[in-house]
């Protein structure tokens, strides 16, 4: 089964890496899969964050604690803890005929980090700002789809860490408000 499963992780690869190539994604999903390394996004998500925690009330500042926790807990548990577990190795060091569009990367391969802290992302802001939602899950999968695209990621690490980033999301939200209901709603007294 396990030979099957992967088989069909390689046609999807190809598929994604080879068959829908063309000069505009050629050029936009290496621009998307480093986005996080441009200077400009760097200030703009600052700039952003800064702004939920001064402007956006209590929502926003909720959203923003909790982006940041979220990201950091799903980041450790891809990089620190799964990738090592799985010792999955990328396809660019794996296969044959990989269209190959920044360099490949020494690390291993499931989860996609990419992935997991898009994910993660997305979902705690979807969870504040609703209205939003198909904004922020869209360019997790965009972002998520440039790692096979590029070369450097098969298809279920980008389905694992999608999954995986949502579920550290929900921890996180689970937990905040968990926490909310049992500490701070009591130190709240009701006015009599």
């Amino acid at each position: 089964m396990s030979d099957f499963l992967y088989s069909v992780d390689k046609a999807v690869f190809f598929f994604i890496n080879q068959t829908i190539s063309n000069p505009v994604f050629d050029w936009l999903m290496p621009f998307l899969t480093d986005l996080n390394k441009h200077k400009v996004t760097i200030v703009i998500v600052i700039v952003l964050w800064l702004w939920l925690m001064v402007k956006g009330g209590k929502t926003g500042r909720t959203a923003g604690i909790l982006l940041v926790l979220s990201i950091v807990l799903s980041d450790q548990m891809s990089s620190s803890v799964l990738k090592n577990l799985f010792s999955r190795i990328r396809p660019c060091h794996a296969l044959q005929g990989v269209r190959l569009l920044v360099d490949c990367g020494s690390g291993f391969s499931f989860p996609s980090s990419h992935a997991v802290n898009n994910f993660a992302g997305a979902t705690i802001l979807s969870h504040y700002y609703k209205r939003y939602s198909w904004g922020w899950y869209a360019l997790a999968s965009l972002i998520a789809l440039s790692r096979p695209y590029i070369g450097v990621h098969y298809p279920s690490d980008i389905a694992g860490g999608a999954m995986i980033g949502w579920a550290c999301a929900i921890c996180v939200i689970g937990a905040w408000e968990f926490t909310e209901r049992k500490f701070v709603s009591k130190r709240v007294k009701p006015q009599a």
